[in-house]
């Protein structure tokens, strides 16, 4: 006969936890940012820390912890305690993207974390160096032909967004392209600047103030359509390749298995941040458009991405042992 714990114990070992729940958060908080310092992710990070922060009346401390396209900070936020004392500003990359990538993963982008709050989304810009041979997309592709593997284009690392959105366009334009990925952002944008790569695909928050400076030039957008955002762009899709659409996003995650108590603080709190219109304009000004998609949907909406780009992968044959 199978035994049953009794009641009042059952109750007795729940109320520590609830205890817990109810003072969160009672320390810091720890925000991952699987990429490095200075990169997109990482400005978006700090600014919706500093405004979680204000909300739950403890600091949220961003934790820099780059490499491996952003799976080694990934796994460390989905291995962390289920207490919401740990969370991570996760992107497509991450979340979505990296399930299908890797034929290994030491994390499930899907079965490890639960959505909090998904901040917004932002095409990503194809920019080469300001005196590139090469103002527009068209003259890059006849560039790339018409020297076979010399052209390369940089990224933040393997698998993210800009790693598959050059990759597509190599596939899809035909032309021999080699990929070079560099262990944080910052560090494959200065490597367009000086030459040493031909392109990259990037996020705007990263790379308008080298535009601005003079230091790199756009040729167009990774998005389906226009945006006065970006200064009006041109689109990839327009420069004949129909159906290359493609937007990154940042969401802010927690390890599953938080306590409904601290979800609902969490959720709250990132629902706050965002809701400041401060906050708002300074994510504009970085080319990312603040998201309308409830937190009850953001499942659905991680299901439809990785579906998404799992056929930007396989038609890119990027997958990563």
């Amino acid at each position: 006969m199978a035994w049953h714990a009794p009641a009042w114990l059952v109750m007795a070992l729940a109320l520590p936890s609830l205890s817990m729940a109810a003072d969160f958060p009672a320390r810091p908080l720890k925000m991952i940012v699987a990429f490095g310092p200075g990169t997109s992710t990482d400005l978006i990070a700090r600014l919706l820390a500093e405004k979680m922060s204000a909300s739950l009346k403890q600091p949220v401390i961003v934790e820099n912890r780059a490499g491996a396209g952003g799976a080694i900070g990934t796994e460390a936020a989905a291995k962390a305690a289920p207490d919401g004392y740990t969370i991570t500003l996760g992107t497509v990359g991450t979340l979505a993207i990296n399930k299908t990538l890797y034929r290994k993963l030491a994390y499930d982008p899907v079965a490890d974390f639960e959505p909090v709050a998904l901040v917004g989304s932002t095409p990503t810009l194809l920019v080469v160096k300001a005196d590139a041979p090469y103002g527009s997309v068209p003259e890059l592709v006849a560039y790339a032909r018409k020297h076979p593997g010399k052209v390369s284009f940089a990224s933040a690392g393997s698998g993210t967004s800009g790693h598959l959105a050059g990759a597509l366009l190599a596939t899809r334009s035909q032309a021999d392209m080699l990929h070079v990925p560099y262990k944080e952002g910052a560090q494959a944008v200065t490597s367009v600047m000086s030459g040493e790569t031909a392109f990259m695909f990037y996020h705007p928050t990263a790379v308008m103030s080298q535009i601005k400076a003079g230091r790199l030039k756009a040729l167009g957008s990774s998005a389906g359509e226009r945006s006065p955002r970006v200064g009006n762009l041109p689109t990839v899709a327009e420069a004949g390749y129909p159906g290359f659409a493609l937007t990154a996003w940042f969401m802010v995650a927690a390890p599953k298995g938080l306590p409904r108590e601290v979800m609902a603080r969490l959720v709250d709190a990132s629902a706050s941040a965002l809701a400041d219109p401060a906050l708002s304009a300074k994510l504009l000004e970085q080319g990312v458009e603040p998201s309308a998609i409830p937190q009850p949907a953001l499942k659905a909406f991680v299901a439809d991405e990785t579906r998404k780009w799992a056929d930007v992968i396989v038609a890119a044959n990027a997958v990563i042992d």
